[in-house]
């Protein structure tokens, strides 16, 4: 376990991870989401496809806990515990996936993923029908299912929760409670398919706590007033850490 660890923390672009911790965790504190949209590209860089997926999963494992309380009596904790279930349903699939992905293919899959849904995101789209119970659960499914391939489980439930007539407040719980539960099913999920590698979980967990912090400080920043703005910024940190991910760079 040492020795695992000591190899991780010699990585070359350590410094690059660190930075994209601390941003992405200033990120999901304001905005409830993003994280893995600024994390995953650089991970994909620096580590192979299961150690960058442990990674980001143990850094987000802790951040998150100083936001949960307010998110909890802001959210609508049916609908999130319906999107819980559905990514139980999409995980397997997407881990599946992962295991067998060449370091080469999951960089452009990340860095693409994350562009095409940051375009869908920026050009407006959303689901402009009822939200049911069965689309919120099919919503987490295919959360999960992206979850477990490249982490990124929180795109297409943002996707649906944009057009939603919820209160804004009641979003941003939501997607928090969602981020955390499927962090956790996720680490559940690796687990049961052995994949769980110890350095990255570790470094992960070290992280987590300047994660944790900047986590907190997001969340002071948050001001329904200044969201636009806010999110022009994370829109533009957010395809700036793809573009810089495409395996062409390197």
């Amino acid at each position: 376990m040492p020795d695992a660890l000591a190899g991780f923390l010699a990585l070359p672009g350590l410094g690059w991870l660190i930075l994209a911790v601390c941003v992405a965790g200033i990120v999901r504190g304001f905005a409830g989401f993003g994280s893995a949209m600024i994390m995953m590209p650089v991970a994909s860089v620096v580590l192979d496809p299961v150690a960058a997926v442990t990674f980001m999963i143990a850094v987000e494992l802790l951040g998150p806990i100083p936001n949960v309380p307010a998110a909890w009596r802001a959210a609508e904790r049916a609908d999130v515990f319906r999107l819980a279930f559905g990514a139980m349903l999409g995980l397997p699939l997407g881990v599946t996936a992962l295991s067998n992905m060449p370091p080469d293919l999951f960089g452009w899959v990340v860095s693409l993923t994350v562009l095409g849904l940051l375009a869908a995101l920026m050009a407006g789209w959303r689901y402009h029908g009822r939200l049911t119970p069965g689309l919120v659960i099919a919503a987490g499914a295919l959360g999960g299912a992206l979850g477990g391939a490249v982490g990124l489980a929180g795109p297409p439930v943002i996707m649906l929760y944009m057009a939603s007539l919820l209160p804004v407040a009641a979003i941003r719980a939501n997607l928090m409670l969602f981020l955390v539960l499927i962090d956790l099913l996720m680490l559940a999920t690796l687990a049961i398919f052995g994949l769980l590698q110890p350095g990255a979980l570790i470094a992960g967990l070290v992280l987590s706590v300047p994660y944790m912090a900047v986590n907190w400080a997001g969340g002071r920043l948050f001001d329904p007033a200044r969201e636009r703005q806010f999110r022009a910024v994370a829109y533009a940190i957010i395809a700036t850490s793809a573009l810089l991910g495409l395996p062409v760079w390197h």
